[in-house]
């Protein structure tokens, strides 16, 4: 495993860190623990020492503190894990989530605690009021809190105010070839560095559209590049899939301390692991960054819909598959018209007799005000419903969702077409 320094503490962090949020889950969408502690183990024997878990991701901090317990892995990670600022309405909320959280975790300390999806330096700011300077300093004594940072999900020119706002250890950032400047951007990489601070990376494969979901012809550039193969002073490694071409672009910036990747199978993590040792500071040829560059031209064409499956706009309260939606839209124009329909048959569950198509959205705006990627979902949904239900297409399944619904679900017609009052139910805060 390749490890590389964080600046402010001489921490040796493995360049490859584990993110947990994408845990498999059984079909009642509990966490399968038997295979999240696989990938645990898994990781461990890699050489991954940094572990990136949430109080919002559900049950997962849970999962983590029992996996540690019952492997004994504890001492062998780094746990990052994250305040959920934004339902801190009073400082003693401050000690309740910290408290929750390490009983969950099973563990006496956090050593990167994260303000999670911070968007403007005025979340700060209302925190600073709460009393969370002074809240993390003894929290830092007390030993129960090494590092404190911020994963960030705002504007480019909010990003510098920001990182001066507070003595910060490390932050987190979204970062790809295909978002070099959405979000804090290169820009925001190099500013962050520059100060003296870790930087860790989130979304580097884009929630797995710049792996698998990649665009054909995107796909084929990579298929058709010259060189192929990852090589540095570590060793070399196949470039045979489109992961391994976005993961080593990522590890190519020397700003980078570590990549997150939320791996879902022992597998995934040998693979990942393989492509983390030799993916140094400037490992790719100028050869190879022009044919991401292409890859990046041909992406943006078919990224109708800047969505990653994060999951925190659900759930709906009219039960719409909103990522699902949105996989679908963008697939109609990577893979073609036909296949983006079928994935939204199967994302809208059109033959479970209960469908919940895009249409069913009455604009509550329950899932916007969650979305990490700042997309508009109420008016893309539409966008959705226009693409892939044109006509009398989109006529005959509003039937078939309305029948559905006055026979099994009990809301009746009137919330499946989109008329009626706005039931806005919790969602998931980040």
């Amino acid at each position: 495993m390749q490890y590389r320094t964080d600046p402010k503490s001489g921490e040796r962090i493995s360049a490859l860190g584990l993110g947990c949020m994408r845990f498999p889950r059984g079909v009642l969408g509990a966490i399968d623990q038997e295979a999240a502690e696989r990938i645990i183990a898994r990781a461990a024997e890699q050489g991954i020492n940094y572990l990136d878990t949430a109080y919002l991701y559900p049950g997962n901090e849970a999962c983590v503190g029992a996996a540690f317990e019952h492997l004994g892995l504890r001492d062998r990670f780094l746990i990052a894990t994250k305040l959920p600022h934004a339902s801190c309405k009073k400082a003693a909320d401050l000690d309740r989530y910290l408290d929750e959280q390490l009983k969950r975790l099973r563990t006496d300390r956090i050593d990167y605690y994260l303000m999670h999806n911070v968007t403007s330096p005025a979340q700060w700011e209302r925190l600073v009021g709460l009393g969370i300077e002074a809240w993390i300093a003894r929290q830092k004594e007390r030993g129960r809190i090494r590092r404190v940072g911020f994963s960030y999900h705002g504007s480019a020119g909010d990003f510098s105010t920001l990182l001066d706002a507070y003595d910060w250890d490390f932050c987190q950032i979204q970062y790809n070839y295909a978002n070099e400047t959405y979000q804090a951007g290169t820009a925001g990489l190099k500013a962050a560095a520059g100060r003296g601070l870790a930087v860790f990376i989130m979304e580097p494969l884009l929630g797995g559209r710049l792996a698998d979901k990649l665009p054909d012809r995107a796909r084929r550039v990579l298929d058709g590049a010259e060189e192929r193969v990852l090589a540095s002073a570590a060793g070399s490694v196949p470039l045979d899939a489109p992961a391994a071409w976005g993961l080593a672009w990522v590890w190519d910036h020397p700003e980078v301390t570590m990549l997150l990747s939320g791996m879902a199978s022992p597998a995934m993590v040998d693979d990942n692991a393989a492509i983390a040792q030799v993916a140094l500071p400037g490992c790719l040829s100028a050869g190879q960054r022009a044919a991401i560059g292409r890859v990046r031209e041909v992406f943006e064409q078919s990224n109708r819909v800047p969505c990653t499956g994060c999951n925190y706009c659900m759930p709906c309260p009219h039960g719409i598959n909103i990522p699902g939606c949105f996989a679908a839209y963008n697939a109609s124009y990577a893979h073609g018209w036909f296949t983006g329909v079928s994935q939204y048959f199967t994302a809208s569950a059109i033959r479970s007799g209960h469908p919940r198509l895009a249409s069913n959205c009455v604009r509550c705006g329950a899932c916007a005000r969650h979305c990490p990627q700042h997309i508009e979902i109420p008016d893309r949904l539409v966008d959705v419903r226009r693409r892939l239900t044109p006509g009398p297409v989109g006529a005959i399944l509003s039937r078939i969702a309305g029948r559905a619904d006055d026979t099994g679900s009990g809301r009746g017609a009137a919330a499946s077409s989109g008329r009626g009052g706005a039931s806005r139910g919790q969602g998931r805060e980040c």
